[in-house]
């Protein structure tokens, strides 16, 4: 098999459905890798073919970031948004090759991110909408710098998911939660869950957006 765009790991279904798998492509947050979000790869629906890709930007000591993340003198935090929309442009490529790579169900694709992974999900999903069904977002946001807008009616068939700890000192929750306002100016309905804790996932936060993946497929 061709090297595809990003390293990665995979978890093929454990169980079989008419037609194609569908492709659920894990994205983790800033300074991590493809194992992060993987070690909960066996507690999802077992009908997707799961992916966990690895960030292209490696970090010393250890860790890879999708773009880079810079502190000025007053503690002010600024994204490098020109790497950022090439990672966008790098994940939506893989997509592609994944499905193509993996045999997968084109028209039914979940993202999953956390934090930068979110915010990389979102820029994805939102100028790429074709390529995505659904997104899971996890302490992200959405950052318009990297977003390439479509008229509302590509985002029709759109859902998604966002949560966020209420003690999150990393991405303060107030970023979070501007997302269901600026998605419902898409004509995108979602809402903010939010769970007692920092820049993490709580264990009922796994069990809910579980359960919200659960109800937007019709596996068959």
């Amino acid at each position: 098999m061709e090297k595809l765009s990003l390293e990665h790991i995979i978890q093929k279904p454990k169980k079989s459905i008419t037609g194609k798998a569908p492709l659920l492509l894990l994205l983790h947050g800033y300074g991590s890798d493809e194992n992060d979000l993987f070690s909960f790869a066996s507690e999802l629906p077992e009908e997707y073919f799961i992916i966990s890709a690895r960030a292209p930007h490696a970090m010393q000591p250890y860790g890879n970031a999708w773009y880079a993340i810079s502190i000025d003198p007053n503690g002010v935090k600024e994204s490098d948004n020109v790497e950022a929309v090439a990672s966008r442009d790098t994940i939506a490529q893989f997509i592609d090759e994944a499905v193509k790579a993996y045999d997968l169900d084109p028209y039914n694709v979940t993202l999953l991110g956390f934090s930068q992974g979110t915010i990389l999900s979102y820029g994805v999903a939102l100028t790429y909408p074709e390529k995505v069904k659904n997104v899971i977002g996890l302490s992200g946001y959405i950052n318009e710098e990297i977003i390439e807008l479509k008229s509302a009616p590509a985002y029709a068939h759109l859902n998604i998911y966002n949560s966020h700890g209420t003690a999150d000192q990393v991405i303060p929750i107030e970023a979070a939660q501007k997302t269901p306002d600026y998605l419902k100016d898409l004509g995108i309905e979602s809402s903010l869950s939010t769970f007692p804790v920092g820049h993490g996932v709580h264990p009922q936060n796994f069990y809910e957006f579980k359960k919200w993946l659960e109800e937007h497929n019709n596996f068959k």
